[in-house]
């Protein structure tokens, strides 16, 4: 087989990111070697035919330089007849061909590679259609099983950082059962809550919004909880985003902020098999802040107390009068974040059909724990099943998919990683000696003793979708896809007497949260598509509606006053029960919409696609709008005069589109007059307190897309580069207009002339480093180089946005203090005077602009097979700005540790030093100037990070033994390593009090029957 190598610059270029990995290897998995003599005649050769997991039908297998060729069934199996020293050629689309001799077997079985150079001819799911990755128009990332699978993530969005260009994900906290923030070509909206994509999982839209309460949801996971957990990772077959106005247009107002198609797994024709996978991770904190140690923090408290004139130690300064024992130093973070956490995963699913009919069943049971103290979990089941079926005449077809989950959380009520990084390093044992909590006769806050407070959180989803369809006639097909989704939400967060203090003589009560959220959406979505060919021209036409219904119900109640702590969780034994919110909404979305494409010779396509949406978010004048693209393409490696003259260029494509988008992500009801309950009583009676004010004027948030693209592919796409670049301008924004204060409003709903500018360039680039009958590598990076801008807001200055927007900057600035220094006459920290009136106020002097968007982001993956062993590693790169140490360390001085970086403190290390002259909180100047610091550009610096987001180890066991049998052994590793200069504990979450992602190792089998 010919080897193709790249030119040595350009292997140079990607050395460094190998590690001097330089493996030889064969897919083939051959055995069974004869051991006694065959002569030169015809003989017959069989085997079976996998991707390493599964069976492959379809593959072509030939005898080199003969016209002999078989087809492997629906189990992968082959026969053919062959010459004991003949070649064999395995070839399949979207698959490494494979050449292999004979060599005297009877018997071989091949494991056959995916080949990115190939993947041109792979469709693409563009939701309502599927099309060739080369006659795509429009701009669509995707990421397979095989991606997901090297990451024993929870959440499908973790399984896609790094891997897209155009998609930024960060993780909020290191907690099972926490969210992610997810942007598809950057924010599009001022508003904070607008800028999320659709989700769609096999045609039914998944909402992104989470059914608990803010009121009631845990601090351990930073907010609501994240309902995309509910998906199950394993059970996905493929996810692409849709991120131009060419694939997100026939979304209409649901895709201005970009499309995320969800497809599950389904069955395959053969045999019927059963599959097992199985893997154990163990998970660690990766990065911990360097803090001070107990010398280091009694000095600084002692200084603090000279500089403010205290020369007889407070009675509750225990840490330094004398009550702690000022020669204990004490590691919080490995006490309170320094555990172990675990995760036990099992799937289990059986599979199988024939020509006509194919079916698969899975189940997955999902455990894992935390780093914190004590026994807290997060475990999760799922169901996944699909049956699909096709007439013998090919007309009618059935497709249905159901899937099933829930979850169960008991996370502690309250994130420790805080008081990790504040506990004073001498503070006492966190237990006595009879392994009760230690309160040291009343003198510490025992952090554990919030582990007492439970928080439970169950939830359950059930997604169906099933579809029928029928061919008319030649051509033409009438299809219909229906689906449901049915989501659960339950929490309870309580606060028993036990969390406090028995020292503790004030008045204190148990309380318990509850709450509780529903939500269920149909869609019904009847469509008639139609293909024909006119001699060179292709056309394609698509026309359908949707009707789409979605009720959510949400209830959230307090109780205080129990008798005891036994009776928490009963809402009936406490003295006072209060409801908190309790809310019904539905909301009604109904559409219209088509797609025409053309294809002329392989080589000009032209793609419009139309959608008109009607919603029930907004008045009655103004529910309808309109939304449309156009997407062109031109295939010029197609032309005659490429392919004849030209031995470089395997691939070339050249493509843009434009067009409009909305979007109705306001809320339900937003233009009515609404009211709410009274909490207070009028004569015993309740009553009504005006909410909103009705205006029925405002209407859809329109989003205009652009983008030019220039796909290649060099010596037979060997080397593949995409490079693409937008421009998302979205406009009519929907954002509240403010009030004179004697309405009684603060601000109206409505749509304000304000833009917001999204450009960016993205780039893509695939190699094949070597390929060769022994050993493979291939590299792939993406690069995304993003910019976002407010072009224009009238009328900003005497709006709610006047202290956190400037036209020409983007959303993503804070307008903060502009640091100076330290005066050396009073050791405070100093700021400018931009008005010059010899004060520093919040609204005058914070003129100076910190922008944290980021300013590139994007992965470098590599993949090695050898032989029997496989390797892939990927690294993500973020460069941006973000929030220090200093935007949430507590006053130096103060009875709270600090970063050792404080240490480096004024008078002693001068007017540069990085700390202000310590105090604790006696001296007016100086508080003020830490308030100050933190709202300043000094609490400011470069947070970016290259990290190790995950490697993968996988050992194909040979199946000699067996046709059918395929295993994996492997072994995978996440967040291995962060190269960064960010002053704090992790540039990726960039907090102080929510966990950090943790360092994860996985041990895990794959076993096939």
């Amino acid at each position: 087989m010919k080897t193709i190598s790249l030119n040595k610059g350009l292997a140079a270029l990607w050395y460094p990111f190998i590690f001097g990995f330089y493996l030889f290897c064969t897919p083939a998995l051959a055995r069974n070697t004869l051991r006694f003599s065959i002569s030169q005649q015809q003989t017959q050769v069989s085997g079976i035919v996998t991707d390493g997991t599964n069976p492959l039908p379809g593959v072509s297998i030939s005898v080199k330089n003969q016209r002999n060729t078989v087809i492997t069934d629906f189990d992968g199996k082959f026969t053919i007849t062959v010459s004991p020293d003949a070649n064999l050629i395995f070839t399949y689309i979207g698959f490494k061909t494979i050449e292999i001799p004979v060599a005297r077997r009877l018997v071989i079985n091949v494991q056959m590679n995916q080949d990115q150079t190939t993947l041109q001819e792979v469709k693409i799911n563009a939701g309502y259609y599927s099309v060739r990755d080369s006659e795509r128009t429009g701009s669509i990332a995707k990421i397979k099983a095989a991606d997901i699978e090297k990451q024993p993530v929870n959440n499908p969005l973790a399984a896609m950082q790094g891997r897209m260009a155009g998609v930024n994900i960060t993780q909020n906290t290191g907690l099972p059962g926490g969210g992610f923030n997810i942007q598809i070509r950057g924010l599009n909206t001022i508003r904070g809550d607008g800028n999320d994509p659709l989700y769609i999982v096999n045609g039914v839209p998944y909402s992104s919004q989470s059914l608990g309460d803010p009121t009631v949801s845990a601090a351990a996971i930073s907010g609501v909880t994240n309902p995309l957990n509910n998906l199950n990772v394993s059970d996905i077959e493929s996810i692409e985003v849709l991120k131009d106005a060419d694939a997100t247009a026939i979304y209409g107002s649901r895709g201005a902020n970009g499309v995320v198609l969800i497809t599950t797994k389904k069955g395959r024709s053969g045999e019927t098999r059963f599959n097992l996978n199985a893997f154990t991770t163990v998970g660690k904190v990766a990065r911990k802040m360097d803090l001070m140690q107990t010398n280091q923090y009694l000095s600084m408290r002692a200084e603090a107390f000279a500089n403010d004139g205290i020369t007889e130690y407070p009675e509750g300064a225990y840490d330094i009068n004398g009550t702690w024992d000022p020669n204990r130093n004490t590691d919080w973070q490995k006490e309170l974040i320094g555990g172990t956490s675990y995760i036990q995963s099992v799937q289990a699913s059986i599979s199988g059909g024939n020509k006509n009919t194919q079916f698969l069943l899975s189940g997955t049971y999902h455990k894992e724990t935390t780093v914190f103290p004590g026994d807290f979990h997060y475990g999760k089941g799922s169901i996944n099943s699909s049956i699909s079926h096709q007439s013998d005449d090919k007309r009618f077809s059935l497709n249905f998919s159901a899937a099933y989950s829930g979850d169960k959380n008991t996370l502690p009520g309250r994130d420790l990683t805080s008081g990790a990084y504040t506990l004073a390093p001498n503070a006492p044992e966190l237990y006595n000696s009879d392994g009760s909590l230690n309160w040291e006769n009343g003198t510490f806050i025992n952090p554990l003793s919030f582990l007492n407070g439970t928080y439970l959180t169950t939830s359950q989803n059930l997604i169906a979708n099933a579809v029928v369809s029928y061919n008319l006639f030649p051509g033409l097909e009438a299809k219909a896809s229906i689906g449901y989704n049915d989501n659960r939400l339950s929490q309870n967060v309580t606060s028993p007497l036990s969390i406090y203090s028995p020292y503790d003589t004030s008045e204190h009560e148990s309380t318990l949260f509850v709450s509780t959220g529903t939500g269920r959406s149909y869609i019904f979505e009847p469509q008639l598509s139609y293909q024909k060919e006119l001699g060179d021209i292709d056309i394609n036409f698509l026309v359908g509606t949707t009707f789409q219904n979605q009720k959510t119900t949400k209830l959230a109640q307090s109780a205080f006053g129990f008798a005891s702590d036994a009776l928490i969780n009963s809402l009936a034994a406490a003295n006072t029960v209060t409801v908190l919110n309790h809310e019904v909404t539905e909301y009604n979305y109904n559409a219209l919409f088509g797609r025409l494409n053309i294809n002329w010779h392989k080589k000009y396509i032209v793609n419009l696609t139309g959608r008109r949406d009607g919603s029930s978010r907004f008045g009655p004048d103004n529910r309808f709008a309109n939304f449309g693209a156009v997407g062109a393409a031109w295939l010029f490696s197609n032309e005659d005069i490429i392919k004849e003259h030209n031995s470089i260029i395997s691939f070339g494509k050249l493509r843009g589109s434009y067009g409009i988008t909305g979007n109705d992500q306001i809320g339900d009801y937003q233009y009515l007059d609404t009211y709410k309950v009274s909490p207070y009583l009028y004569d015993g009676v309740v009553g009504l307190l005006p909410s909103r004010l009705y205006n029925s004027n405002f209407g859809w948030e329109t989003n205009k897309k652009f983008e030019l693209a220039l796909e290649l592919g060099f010596l037979k796409d060997n080397i593949f580069l995409s490079a693409a670049w937008f421009r998302n301008r979205s406009s009519n924004q929907l954002v509240g207009v403010p009030l004179p204060g004697t309405t009684g409003f603060s601000s109206i709903q409505s749509n304000f002339d304000a833009t917001v500018e999204n450009t960016g360039v993205e780039l893509e680039l695939r190699t094949n480093n070597l390929k060769g009958r022994d050993f493979s590598w291939t590299s792939t990076v993406n690069l995304t180089v993003p910019k976002n801008k407010l072009v224009s807001f009238p009328g900003l200055e005497s709006s709610t946005y006047a202290n956190q927007l400037v036209v020409g900057e983007s959303l993503f600035i804070k307008k903060v203090f502009n640091y100076t220094g330290i005066d050396p006459q009073t050791g405070a920290y100093t700021f400018q005077d931009f008005n010059g009136d010899g004060q520093i106020t919040y609204q005058d002097d914070r003129q100076t602009i910190v922008d944290t968007s980021p300013k590139y982001y994007g992965g470098l993956n590599n993949q090695l097979a050898y032989k029997n062993w496989s390797l892939d590693f990927l690294f993500q790169f973020v460069k941006q700005t973000g929030r220090n140490y200093l935007y949430t360390s507590a006053l130096p001085g103060s009875f709270v540790n600090q970063p050792a970086a404080m240490a480096n403190h004024f008078p002693q290390n001068g007017t540069t030093a990085i700390s202000q002259q310590y105090t604790t909180g006696q001296n007016s100047i100086l508080l003020e100037g830490h308030y100050n610091l933190i709202d300043s550009n000094a609490a400011y610096s470069d947070a970016s990070f290259v990290r190790l987001k995950s490697l993968t180890l996988v050992y194909a066991i040979p199946s000699a033994w067996s046709k059918t049998f395929t295993g994996k052994v492997y072994l995978q590793g996440q967040n291995l390593l962060t190269i960064t200069d960010f002053r704090g504990a992790d540039p990726e979450n960039q907090s102080a009090s929510a966990l950090p992602p943790l360092r994860q190792f996985t041990m895990g089998i794959q076993l096939g029957f």
